[in-house]
C-alpha cells in the first residue's frame, strides 16, 4: 500500500474546490440568453383545474412565455413513469396513474406544477406566476396511507381502486403461519416509519436549452444518474431524440436519492426551451424542495416474530402498508418490496418469512428512495422488534441477536436474498467493548442518582448494497439493467483520465477512483482525472446510488484497468527486450522483475501514441472501456450501540455515546468510509429524534421550511466511535461491499431501542422529540 493507494486515507482532492466556493453548480451555469422560470403550484392536495387565465401575466414586464399542461400535451411530451414492474400477488400489474409534469385536468398534492412563467429575471418570473388566476373546485383529500384504503376514501387516480396500487408477497406464508402456531412465544410489534424530506444542501435545479440551429438539446441538472435521465426523458417523456439530447450534472451538492429521479421541472424547462426560444433556468427555493422533493420512508406495519422454547427464532410475519403519495416515482415501487422485503431475514437465520405489501396513493408528495431505501425500514421493523421480544423473554438483547445469528456463509434467506459473506459476531463483540456494554448498569446507577433516566440500545443491521445484477433485477421487474462502466485513458504523458458511468454528489469519487489508479501504477492522484456527470463525454452508464459506486462503478474501472495494464506490459516487454510475464508495474515504472531494466510509466504511454516501435500487429494508443454487471448483491452489515440520558422534567434526550462497528470489505479509504457513516449516523439520527414530515387531514404540509421540520445540528450529536472489521466480499474483484447508508440504516433502532429502555416503555413514536418523550414518562408512571 503506497501513501495515495488502496487502503491510505488521503484527503479529498475535490473538497479544495468546494470549501473554496470554486465548486460549480446547476445554479452557477450561465448560458447567452438565458431566462428564468417560475412554476404555479397548486395550492390544493386535490382538485379539478376549471380555469386557467394567463393573461394578465402575459402582459407583465419582462415575460417571455407562460406555459399550461394542455401545450404541453398538445406537443406530445408524455407523462412521469415508475420505471419498475410490480405484479400483485394476484397476477395483476400495478396500476400507475398519470403523472403529466404540468397538470391538465386535475391536481393530486399540494405543490403539484401547473404553469411555467419564463421571464428575464426570476423575480418577474414569481411576480408574474402570482398573477396567473386558476380557478380550482377542490375535492377532499386523503393524506393517512390506512385511511386511503378504507372504503369511500377519496379516489386519488381512477386506475387505482380504493388507492391500492399493487399487493404485494413475498415468502412463504404457510410455512410462517404454522411457525406462529406452533411457537413458544410470540412477540407482535406495529411499528411505523416516519416519513423523512431529504433536504440535500442544493437545492433541486434545472436549466434547458434549445439550440434551433443545431436541433439539439442540452439539460443542466442536479442528477445522481444523467444517462437515466437522458434515456427516459428521450425514450418515454419524449423531449428529444436520444442523439439530440446532452445531459450534464456539473457539481451536485448531495442527493441521499432523492436526485435519482426524473422531476417534472427538467422535463418542463427543456419543453419551455424550444416553446420560447431562450435557454431557462429553474432554481427551486426550500419551500419548493419540501413540497416536491421525493419523500422517504412512511410505512406502517404489524409484525409477529415467532420463538422456539430455545429462543431461536422460527418464523416472521409483516404486514406493510406503504404510502407512495400522489404518483408513482421513477422507483418508488421497489423501495418497499424488493429493497424491503428482502432483507426481513436481517442478520438472522430465520426458516420463514412471509410479507404482504400493500401501497397507496394519497394526496401527498411521491414517496421514493431516500438514503438506505427499504433497508432502513427493514433494519427498524426487525431490530425494534428483537429488542422487544429480548424485554419479553427475559433475556439479553445481545444474547438473543447472537444466538440467531447466521453463522456459515453462504447462506440463502427464505426471501431471495444470498448472503455471501459476514461475520456478524466480531461485529457485535466489537461495538460491546467499545462501548463497555457491561459496564452500562453502573452508569444508570449513577444517572438515577443525578435524576436521570439512562439507557442503552443496540442494532444489528444488514444490507443490499449494489443492486444487481442485471439479469436478476430484470427478471424482478426493474425496467434498466445496473451494470457499470468505466473508460481509462492514459495520455501520451503519462497522465490518466478515467470516465466512469457514476456520478459523484459527496462520496469522493475524485480521490477515491485516483486511488485505485495509484495503487496499480503508481501514479500520482494528482495526475489522475476523474470525468463524470456529461451524456456527451462518458459513455452510457447507471450513476449512483445504493451504495454502488465502489462495488460497482470501481469494479468496471478495475476492469478497464486490467486490460491497460496488460497492453502496457506488452510495449514494456517488446521495449525492454523480456518476456511479458516478467513485467511489473510499481511506484510509477514498468521492471522487468529480478534485473535493474526500467522505462518510467510516461515513456510506456508515449511509446504507445508515438507508435515507432510497438510489438508487431498492434494498435496505437492505451484506452481502454470495461462494463462490470456483479454477480451478486454486496452485504454490508454491523453492530450499532446507542447510549442516551433523559431528562425526566423536560423530555430532552441527550445521546451521551454513540459505537458503529461495520464491516464494509476491503476498504479504500478509511477516512471518506467514516465521513459515510458520520453523515449516515447524522440523518438515522435525526429521523430517530428531531424529523418528521405532516400534513393535516386537508393535505397542506405543516412542515415546509426549517421553521417547523428540525433538522440534526452538531450539539445534537456525539462524537461517534466508529470502527471495522472486513470479511472480504468474493462477489467483485475489489472485495468492497459498500458504506454510504449503513449509518442510516443502523441508526433509529438503536436510538429508539436506548429510549425505550430508559424510559421502561414497549415503544415510542418516531421523532421522539422531548414533548413525546416528556408524554411518554408521563404515561409510564
Amino acid at each position: 500500500m503506497g501513501i495515495e493507494g488502496v487502503g491510505a486515507r488521503v484527503a479529498r482532492k475535490e473538497d479544495k474546490r468546494f470549501i473554496t466556493g470554486a465548486g460549480r453548480y446547476v445554479d452557477d451555469m450561465v448560458v447567452p440568453g438565458m431566462k428564468h422560470a417560475a412554476f404555479v403550484r397548486s395550492p390544493h392536495a386535490h382538485a379539478q383545474i376549471k380555469k386557467i387565465d394567463v393573461r394578465t401575466a402575459q402582459g407583465m414586464p419582462g415575460v417571455i412565455g407562460v406555459l399550461t399542461g394542455k401545450e404541453l400535451k398538445a406537443d406530445g411530451i408524455g407523462n412521469l413513469i415508475c420505471g419498475w414492474m410490480i405484479h400483485s400477488k394476484d397476477g395483476s400489474p400495478m396500476k400507475m396513474g398519470a403523472w403529466s409534469p404540468l397538470a391538465v385536468d386535475k391536481v393530486r398534492y399540494v405543490g403539484d406544477a401547473v404553469v411555467i412563467v419564463v421571464a428575464e429575471t426570476k423575480g418577474q418570473a414569481r411576480d408574474a406566476a402570482e398573477a396567473v388566476e386558476i380557478t380550482y373546485k377542490e375535492l377532499k383529500a386523503v393524506v393517512d396511507a390506512t385511511k386511503a384504503l378504507e372504503k369511500g376514501a377519496p379516489q386519488v387516480h381512477a386506475e387505482a381502486e380504493n388507492n391500492l396500487i399493487f399487493d404485494w408477497e413475498i415468502g412463504d406464508g404457510k410455512a410462517t403461519d404454522a411457525a406462529i402456531k406452533a411457537a413458544a412465544h410470540v412477540t407482535r410489534m406495529k411499528i411505523v416509519n416516519n416519513r423523512l424530506v431529504p433536504n440535500a444542501m442544493e437545492p433541486r435545479a434545472a436549466l434547458g436549452h434549445y439550440d434551433k440551429a443545431e436541433d439539439h438539446y442540452t439539460c443542466w441538472t442536479t442528477s445522481q444518474n444523467p444517462h437515466v435521465a437522458r434515456l427516459v426523458m428521450s425514450a418515454f417523456y419524449n423531449v428529444a431524440p436520444e442523439n439530440k439530447l446532452r445531459v450534464i450534472a456539473p457539481d451536485v451538492g448531495g442527493g441521499f436519492g432523492s436526485k435519482i429521479y426524473i422531476y417534472p421541472e427538467e422535463i418542463v424547462c427543456l419543453w419551455a426551451s424550444k416553446k420560447t426560444g431562450v435557454p431557462v433556468k429553474w432554481v427551486a427555493d426550500r419551500t419548493e424542495s419540501f413540497l416536491t422533493d421525493a419523500h422517504g420512508r412512511d410505512h406502517v406495519s404489524t409484525v409477529e416474530m415467532a420463538f422456539d422454547k430455545n429462543n431461536r427464532i422460527t418464523g416472521l410475519k409483516v404486514d406493510t402498508i406503504a404510502n407512495l403519495g400522489a404518483y408513482m416515482s421513477l422507483f418508488s415501487s421497489c423501495v418497499p418490496t424488493y429493497l424491503y422485503a428482502t432483507l426481513l431475514s436481517g442478520q438472522y437465520d430465520i426458516p420463514a418469512i412471509h410479507a404482504n405489501v400493500r401501497t397507496v396513493y394519497t394526496n401527498t408528495a411521491p414517496v421514493d428512495a431516500y438514503r438506505g431505501a427499504g433497508r432502513p425500514e427493514a433494519t427498524y421493523l426487525l431490530e425494534r422488534t428483537m429488542e422487544a421480544a429480548a424485554r419479553e423473554l427475559g433475556v439479553s438483547p445481545a444474547d438473543l441477536r447472537r444466538k440467531n445469528f447466521i453463522t456459515t456463509f453462504p447462506h440463502q434467506t427464505p426471501v431471495i436474498m444470498n448472503y455471501d459473506a459476514g461475520d456478524y459476531a466480531t461485529s457485535l463483540d466489537a461495538a460491546m467493548k467499545t462501548a463497555d456494554y457491561a459496564g452500562f448498569a453502573a452508569r444508570k446507577a449513577d444517572a438515577a442518582g443525578k435524576g436521570k433516566l439512562r439507557g442503552i440500545g443496540m442494532s444489528c443491521y444488514i444490507e443490499a448494497c449494489g443492486i444487481a445484477p442485471s439479469a436478476a433485477v430484470g427478471s424482478l421487474g426493474a425496467g434498466v439493467g445496473l451494470w457499470e462502466s468505466a473508460e481509462v485513458r492514459v495520455n501520451a504523458v503519462g497522465t490518466i483520465e478515467v470516465l466512469t458511468g457514476s456520478h459523484s454528489h459527496g462520496q469522493g469519487h475524485e480521490t477515491t477512483f485516483a486511488q485505485l489508479v495509484n495503487q496499480r501504477f503508481g501514479v500520482p492522484i494528482d495526475s489522475v482525472s476523474i470525468v463524470h456527470g456529461d451524456t456527451d463525454k462518458v459513455q452510457m452508464g447507471m450513476g449512483t446510488y445504493g451504495s454502488r459506486s465502489g462495488a460497482v462503478g470501481m469494479s468496471a474501472i478495475a476492469k478497464a484497468l486490467d486490460k491497460v495494464e496488460a497492453k502496457a506490459k506488452k510495449i514494456a516487454a517488446h521495449l525492454l527486450e523480456a518476456d511479458e510475464g516478467d513485467i511489473v508495474i510499481e511506484n510509477g515504472e514498468v521492471k522487468v522483475a529480478g534485473t535493474d531494466k526500467s522505462l518510467p510509466w510516461f515513456q510506456v504511454a508515449l511509446a504507445a501514441y508515438t507508435a515507432h516501435n510497438l510489438p508487431a500487429g498492434m494498435e496505437p494508443g492505451l484506452k481502454e472501456t470495461a462494463f462490470y454487471d456483479p454477480a451478486n448483491f454486496t452485504f454490508p452489515a454491523g453492530c450499532y450501540i446507542c447510549e442516551v440520558e433523559i431528562d425526566p422534567e423536560t423530555g430532552t434526550t441527550e445521546i451521551v455515546q454513540f459505537v458503529a462497528a461495520d464491516d464494509f470489505g476491503n476498504i479504500i479509504n478509511p477516512m471518506i468510509v467514516e465521513g459515510q457513516v458520520h453523515g449516515g449516523i447524522a440523518q438515522g439520527v435525526g429521523q430517530a429524534l428531531l424529523e418528521g414530515a405532516h400534513y393535516d387531514a386537508s393535505g397542506q404540509l405543516l412542515t415546509a421550511s426549517y421553521m417547523d421540520y428540525t433538522m440534526p445540528r452538531a450539539g445534537d450529536l456525539p462524537s461517534f466511535k466508529v470502527s471495522t472489521s472486513n470479511t472480504p466480499c468474493p462477489s467483485n474483484p475489489l472485495g468492497i461491499k459498500g458504506c454510504g447508508e449503513a449509518g442510516a440504516i443502523g441508526s433509529p433502532p438503536a436510538v429508539i431501542n436506548a429510549i425505550t429502555d430508559a424510559i421502561g416503555i414497549a415503544d415510542i413514536a418516531m421523532p421522539a422529540t422531548p414533548s413525546t418523550v416528556w408524554a411518554a414518562i408521563r404515561a409510564a408512571k
